[in-house]
Order: C-alpha cells, then sequence, then structure tokens
C-alpha cells in the first residue's frame, strides 16, 4: 500500500510526530511505502487534513478546550477534518469520549493507544554519569513543560518518596520549576537516543499530568523496564501498565477548563493499575491495527457526525 502520512514532519521531535516516525518506519518494514501525493492509496492525516488525495484515516491526539484560549476557534480546521474523514484513530478511550462529546459520536472511530519499537527502546545504552554514580535509585521525569504538566508536582512526589541517596533527572525544554536541590539534575531537551539511556538507568518514572491523552515518554519509560507513577485523569492510566501507582486526579466534567491551573493533587489517593492499564506499546501491533483501519477507508465511508453538543453547551454558555 502506498500511504501518504499528511502533516507530519519526521524532523521534528514533538509527540505527534516523533509518534509518525515510528509508525512509518514499522510501514516500511511491513512492506508499505511512505508515498508523496503524486501517488498514493490512502492518506492517514495528523490532526487535520490538508488535501483529501485518498480515502483517508485522521489520527487525532486530543482537542482543545482550555478557557483561557479561544478553543472553538482552534478546533475548528479539527472539526472540520473529523466530519470529512473516512475514518477516525484516536490515542485513547478518554480522547474517545472527549471528541465524542465536543465534535459528535461516529461510529467509525477506532481506539490505537500508541506504541513504540521495543527492540530499540531496550538496546538503547544505559546512561552513564559521575554525577549520578553513588544515588541508590534513580528517578527522572519528561516532558515539553506546560503548566498542566505539572513538573511541581513531580518534584514534589520525588522530594516525598525518594531516598536520601536517590535522584532526579528533569529531562525536556522550559521547565517552570526549578528546585535547589543536589539531588535533582536538569537535562534540558535530549534527543532521542539520549531520552532513551536515561529511561534505560531510571528506576522510576514520574508523570503527573492534569488531563493527558497518551504521552509517548511514558510509554517509551514503560518499554525501558521503570516503575510508573502516573495520574489517573485522561488517557494516562490507560498505558501505564500492571503495578503502576495511580494517582487519584480530581474529578473532570468535560466542560472546557483553565487548563494551565490545573488542581493540586493528594499523593495519599493512590492505587496500584489494573488490567485496563495492560495497553499493548508494541509498535508492531499499533502498525498492524493502523493498516487495517487503512484498509478499511473507502470514500464511500464518510460518516457525518451525529448526536452533536455545542461547545456553548459544554462552557454553560448554551
Amino acid at each position: 500500500m502506498k500511504i501518504l502520512f499528511d502533516g507530519c514532519d519526521f524532523s521534528s521531535s514533538s509527540g505527534p510526530n516523533a509518534f509518525g516516525l515510528k509508525l512509518a518506519r514499522e510501514f516500511t518494514r511491513m512492506g508499505h511505502v511512505i508515498a508523496d501525493a503524486d501517488s498514493v492509496d490512502r492518506q492517514l492525516s495528523f490532526i487535520t487534513m490538508r488535501n483529501a488525495l485518498a480515502p483517508t484515516v485522521l489520527r487525532l491526539d486530543g482537542i482543545y478546550f482550555n478557557l483561557a484560549q479561544d478553543y472553538q476557534q482552534q478546533n475548528a480546521p479539527i472539526r472540520s477534518s473529523y466530519e470529512r474523514a473516512e475514518r477516525i484513530v484516536v490515542q485513547s478511550y478518554f480522547d474517545l469520549e472527549l471528541v465524542g462529546r465536543y465534535f459528535g459520536h461516529r461510529d467509525n472511530v477506532a481506539v490505537i493507544h500508541n506504541g513504540t519499537d521495543l527492540d530499540e527502546v531496550r538496546n538503547a545504552p544505559i546512561m552513564q554519569s559521575s554525577a549520578i554514580d553513588g544515588c541508590d535509585r534513580v528517578w527522572c521525569c519528561a516532558s515539553s513543560w506546560r503548566p498542566h504538566k505539572r513538573l511541581q508536582a513531580d518534584l514534589r512526589y520525588f522530594m516525598e518518596h525518594a531516598g536520601s541517596k536517590d535522584c532526579m533527572i528533569v529531562c525536556g525544554d522550559n521547565p517552570n520549576h526549578v528546585v535547589s536541590d543536589p539531588r535533582v539534575f536538569y537535562a534540558g531537551q535530549l534527543d532521542r537516543q539520549d531520552l532513551l539511556s536515561v529511561f534505560r538507568r531510571a528506576d522510576v518514572f514520574v508523570h503527573l499530568p492534569w488531563l493527558g491523552h497518551c504521552d509517548n515518554v511514558l510509554i517509551d519509560a514503560r518499554a525501558a523496564g521503570c516503575e510508573i507513577v502516573c495520574t489517573d485523569s485522561g488517557g494516562t492510566s490507560e498505558i501505564a501498565g500492571l503495578d503502576a501507582t495511580l494517582i487519584e486526579d480530581a474529578h473532570w466534567d468535560w466542560r472546557p477548563c483553565m487548563l494551565y491551573d490545573p488542581p493540586p493533587l493528594d499523593f495519599s489517593r493512590k492505587r496500584f493499575a489494573t488490567i485496563d492499564s495492560e495497553s499493548d506499546i508494541d509498535i508492531r501491533s499499533v502498525a498492524r491495527r493502523y493498516i487495517n483501519e487503512l484498509n478499511l477507508a473507502t470514500c464511500s465511508e464518510t460518516g457525518v457526525a451525529h448526536t452533536r453538543v455545542s461547545a456553548e453547551t459544554l462552557s454553560g454558555d448554551g
């Protein structure tokens, strides 16, 4: 099959693009061709459809609901693409409900959690650093840091639960909370291989976002063998794996909210993950499911959304 990756920049390290690169590589290993616009059998569009050149599967990362932004305008091109595409893939059951509530429910929407190349992760070199050689346990967290990613909560969890000879490595750009503690190291933005090396060295990965969708860093850390500590809000708990520690987050009523002003976490409210968190994170399995959706996409299958819920109703204005 000749597949066009629409709206995916393979040179970018952002979440959708990084996942797209993994998926494209696996498609190639399966014998498919990553095609250009001149010759294409199927189209896989990321977030929005730029051009409809073939029967299309639209992959959504989530949608906007931050009251501090014009979320309705931000959602408009996504909503249009949602209504035009032959089939839809969302990253989590959380996103299935989210998109359905805001855009209307469709019948041909598949939930496919993100995955990673397990061989690549497990064969990555283990990070070597004299700065952490004396640590009993290595903790880490990683993100492109924004307020709802809760770096401050990640660090507070470490401070309250780590041993005196443990250390924490903070990976990612724009850290919005800095502590003066000799046990905490800020690594900055890392390329993929260096980040995987950190995960391979780490014992614990802490990830406490407010209403996350399906973060690739958690999947990579899980594949590397890290013990996972994460929130149960959004789609995060769906990919945490068995025996992850889930911190109970605040209830969300699906209405637009101040996303960058997340509620505080009570770390005493925790539980272990169950089978509901045991997603298949092998990119080979994930790719096969995407190919199935692409095979099912035909121009005659376009489904117009129904049971539409207006943004005004969700925000309480309607």
